[in-house]
């Protein structure tokens, strides 16, 4: 009888050991081939903003997503394994599933500086300037966060006036969510500016990709 209990709870942290195991697993590994969902359409969206051929943008994490996925890593300097984990994602600009408050705290910042530079804008305008900070985060010639994007000296005179301060509505944030789901309009342009506004010579040496609302967008 002893033994057969002594059976039973070998058998018993056995499973708990294997399910501890597989939660670090699931949390280190994150999307691989196989993967389906939403964060699989994030990085084929970013990776096709990007240039890369993911194939059909469908959530499937198929071979050429992974085959994609492996030239990023190897661009970008990172260990080639084909797997979005933790550190590809957050090259990518991805915040994976196991961070949802600072996501939340995220969303909610570009939502405000969304809402202070683009208010009036289209919707796709709003999106579009959310992208472009978020481009500036993965561009090397910027601060590697969000909030050291925005709060970027002289980046966005919205911060130092009272637009920063301007009544929310759920647009922003709608734009911000979908910026942060890797829709890009501008196709990666890390400036913007009002011609009918700016009087800055330098901006306007810069490549434009794209005019959306009032704004033009440049790389």
């Amino acid at each position: 009888m002893k033994n057969k209990n002594l059976i039973i709870l070998l058998a018993f942290a056995i499973l708990i050991i294997a399910g501890v195991y597989n939660n670090i697993v699931s949390v280190e590994t994150l999307s691989k081939y196989g993967s389906v969902g939403a964060e699989v359409r994030q990085i084929q969206t970013r990776l096709k903003n990007w240039g890369y051929n993911v194939g059909n943008v469908d959530g499937i994490y198929k071979q050429k997503t992974q085959n994609a996925v492996r030239q990023f890593q190897k661009n970008n300097g990172l260990s080639v394994d084909g797997i979005a984990g933790p550190q590809t994602l957050k090259t990518m600009g991805i915040n994976s599933s196991s961070s949802g408050s600072n996501n939340e705290n995220d969303v909610k910042l570009l939502a405000r500086i969304i809402n202070a530079e683009g208010r009036g804008e289209v919707y796709s305008g709003q999106v579009a300037i959310g992208a472009v900070v978020l481009n500036r985060v993965k561009h090397p010639s910027f601060p590697n966060t969000l909030a050291g994007v925005i709060y970027q000296p002289g980046a966005f005179t919205a911060i130092v006036d009272n637009q920063w301060n301007a009544a929310m509505t759920d647009t922003p944030y709608k734009a911000a969510k979908d910026a942060m789901n890797g829709n890009d309009p501008t196709n990666g342009a890390i400036y913007y500016y009002n011609p009918a506004k700016t009087t800055n010579k330098w901006i306007y040496s810069r490549p434009v990709v794209c005019k959306i609302g009032k704004h033009v967008f440049a790389k």
